[in-house]
């Protein structure tokens, strides 16, 4: 592998390992005294700081080693979670994220200074104390730092950093002649259990009096002797690795159906015992012939004392367990692990392959029906199932869960709150809902902006929010959830709301309406997106200028969605994202008017019904049709898009539904369904109302693709203006 391919790894599991970096420390602020996270904030600084090293950026590692150290602390219990540690340590994290910009992987040397050494404040303060002193023990309890980083291997397996454990046996004796109490030796025992977990523990005493310690750990033997090295207890310590979690995995990757699978490669109790030099291998031999479990025969013949049997049998048990759960993780390693890192080129790549062989296999369709040929038209049918089948698994890879957007934003939030002296949680629902890689990237802004507005213009002051009977913090809900084939995105919060009349008078006065104009609540709360529109009284670095929701408008409308505004004055506000799940292929309803071809997205389609000229008669003008009942407003295709030609005597309504409403588009034909490949207009039919896109049908001719939601909008505007 190249340096330049070796560098570029490292970057971006580095990347990856600053998010989850963030993530958790946001995560420390609700739960400080969580173990597992302080625990995954000391990897994730661990692994880049080795992988730093590794990979030559020393600066880095430099850096991050005395972020790391101080996160020693914390997981020692030496020093406490706080606010000012959390936002040093996310200034770090940025840092990082800047010294990984930059071409000479070092970045603004003075700022890094500044955050160290505050973050030295803050230890210095609660240990009272320097933390210079405790700069290695870090290194010392995680062991080699350039060992914790691995790149994907060519098989697929991602490297991810881990720490080998070991099982070790520690015996304790007290020197001949003291008699100390038992008790005596609990400190040195909890500092013991600050590296690792006692699996078990016997104490004999006999001639002399000793503990026998099963204990497991992702240290070494020299660590934990040192535990005993300054104590003033006469005792003699001897630690002896016992099973290594890197050995026993040899032995418990391979069959299940091995009896010693679960526990792998576990010493029978005579192979300890002579290890140990507690029993010569003759005695072994000459006492298997009696048949009985080995430990009674060697007690009953005084080989060895009942005492030791026990210690072995407890290091053989634990040897078990600590094998068997080995097994349990690396068999869900191997579960989890069976994925690789793909270049988001190279997928754009294979998405933009499958949809010109749904293009190849419609005109394969078209021109096998033309021939009639049974034998070419079932081979035509099982192209065109295994082409769904590559397409839909195609598009499943590129789909992502909003998640990974979502959890950006509580740093966010965060910090713009605390800069505007407010206090604001935001909570987040449906992250699992999964959209296109494509949307997701695309939508990261326009929520940024929406979020700043949130924050910002609705979420009042601590102080305002109690006079008016609300809690201190403001509430702010991210979700997300299916609707249809679309996704629906809520930025809900419980602040001031919009004022009506606040925004209509400024509507006025920027000549955008008439003062006698009379408008729905919908369309006064969507002036807000026309551009230059503010409410604002003043300018902040925040927001004020009018630009942005114009924007954020645009970026929603050229992914194929739409956004609409709900908000009560003294509430809060709703804005309501839909998005297309994807923008590369989709299902459509391929229909004709005249000469003209056009596909309907199919997820909005509902039903499709007759449209005589006596249905038009009896409407007396009016684009109306009686749906069993329900009065269905409809558009005419041939007349939105002034189609040349005679409309039939029959033409076909199809009925779409959207947002609980439901309109009919006319038109001459419906052909059927059609796999789209939707192709971007360029830029002279960008901005044509009505139009999304276009598609390449069998014959290699366009079908334009219908915009439903502009439809929409367009037809109830017009039913309001004639009402």
């Amino acid at each position: 592998m190249s340096d330049d391919m070796t560098t570029q790894v490292f970057k971006e599991e580095a990347y990856e390992l600053l998010g989850e970096l963030e993530t958790s420390l946001l995560e420390l602020e609700d739960v400080p005294d969580d173990m597992d996270i302080i625990n995954r904030v000391f990897r994730a600084l661990h692994t880049i700081k080795g992988s730093g090293s590794m990979f030559g950026f020393e600066a880095i590692a430099e850096f991050t080693h005395e972020v790391e150290t101080i996160f020693d602390s914390v997981r020692n219990g030496e020093l406490p979670i706080s606010k000012p540690l959390l936002t040093l340590s996310l200034s770090a994290r940025d840092h990082i994220y800047s010294m990984l910009e930059s071409p000479s992987g070092e970045g603004d040397f003075a700022l890094g200074n500044g955050i160290l050494d505050g973050l030295r404040d803050v230890a210095y303060g609660a240990l009272g104390g320097t933390v210079h002193e405790q700069a290695d023990s870090a290194e010392e309890v995680e062991g080699s730092t350039a060992s914790d980083f691995s790149v994907e291997s060519q098989s697929g397996m991602e490297g991810k950093s881990r720490v080998t454990k070991s099982l070790f046996q520690i015996v304790i004796k007290i020197a001949a002649g003291h008699d100390v109490d038992e008790k005596s030796l609990d400190p040195l025992l909890d500092e013991l259990e600050r590296l690792g977990e006692i699996r078990s523990k016997l104490v004999h005493k006999d001639a002399e009096t000793w503990w026998d310690i099963v204990f497991e750990s992702d240290t070494d033997s020299m660590s934990i002797e040192e535990i005993f090295f300054f104590t003033d207890i006469p005792v003699t310590v001897n630690v002896r690795e016992v099973a290594r979690e890197d050995i026993a995995d040899m032995f418990v990757s391979g069959d299940e159906d091995d009896e010693d699978y679960d526990s792998g490669h576990v010493k029978k109790l005579g192979e300890i015992l002579v290890e140990r030099g507690d029993v010569p291998a003759e005695a072994i031999e000459a006492v298997l012939a009696d048949r009985k479990p080995i430990g009674e025969m060697l007690t009953e013949k005084g080989v060895v004392s009942r005492e030791k049997v026990e210690s072995a049998l407890a290091e053989q048990t634990a040897t078990k367990q600590f094998n068997s759960s080995v097994k349990k993780t690396r068999k869900k390693n191997y579960d989890t692990a069976s994925s690789i890192r793909v270049s988001a080129e190279k997928l754009d790549y294979l998405v933009d392959l499958v949809g010109e062989l749904v293009i190849v296999q419609a005109q394969i369709s078209q021109v096998v029906s033309s021939k009639g040929d049974p034998v070419l038209t079932a081979l035509s049918e099982e192209l065109e199932r295994l082409s769904d089948e590559l397409r839909d698994s195609t598009l499943g890879i590129r789909m992502l869960p909003i998640g990974t957007t979502f959890s950006k934003f509580r740093r966010l939030v965060r910090d713009l709150s605390e800069e505007l002296g407010k206090e604001i949680d935001l909570h987040t629902n449906g992250a699992e809902t999964e959209l296109d890689k494509t949307v997701i990237e695309r939508l990261g802004d326009p929520l940024v902006h929406l979020l700043r507005n949130s924050i910002d213009h609705g979420i009042e002051i601590p102080r305002t929010r109690e006079a008016m009977g609300k809690s201190r913090r403001g509430k702010i809900t991210l979700s997300a959830e299916h609707s249809g084939g679309d996704v629906m995105i809520l930025i809900e919060d419980d602040g001031k709301g919009m004022s009506k009349e606040v925004i209509r008078a400024k509507a006025v006065e920027k000549g955008l309406l008439s003062a006698d104009q009379d408008l729905t609540d919908k369309e006064i709360f969507n002036l807000i997106f026309e551009p230059g529109f503010s409410t604002a009284q003043s300018i902040t670095n925040v927001s004020g200028r009018g630009v942005g929701m114009d924007v954020v408008k645009r970026a929603i409308d050229s992914l194929r969605g739409s956004i609409d505004i709900d908000s009560k004055e003294g509430k809060g506000s709703v804005i309501t994202i839909r998005l297309p799940l994807t923008l590369a292929i989709i299902d459509g309803l391929q229909v004709r008017v005249s000469g003209d071809y056009f596909v309907i997205p199919l997820s909005l389609v509902e039903e499709c019904v007759e449209l005589t000229r006596k249905d038009v008669e009896e409407a007396n003008g009016q684009q109306f049709v009686n749906l069993r009942g329900e009065i269905v407003p409809y558009i005419r295709i041939r007349e939105w898009f002034e189609v040349e030609g005679e409309s039939p005597p029959i033409e076909q309504i199809v009925i779409t539904g959207l947002e609980g409403s439901r309109i009919g588009v006319v038109v001459d034909t419906v052909i059927g369904e059609h796999q789209t490949v939707i192709k971007s207009l360029g830029r002279v039919y960008r901005d044509v109302e009505g139009i999304s896109g276009a598609t390449i049908k069998g014959d290699g001719t366009l079908a334009l693709i219908l915009d439903i939601p502009k439809l929409f909008r367009t037809v109830l505007a017009e039913i309001k203006a004639a009402g």
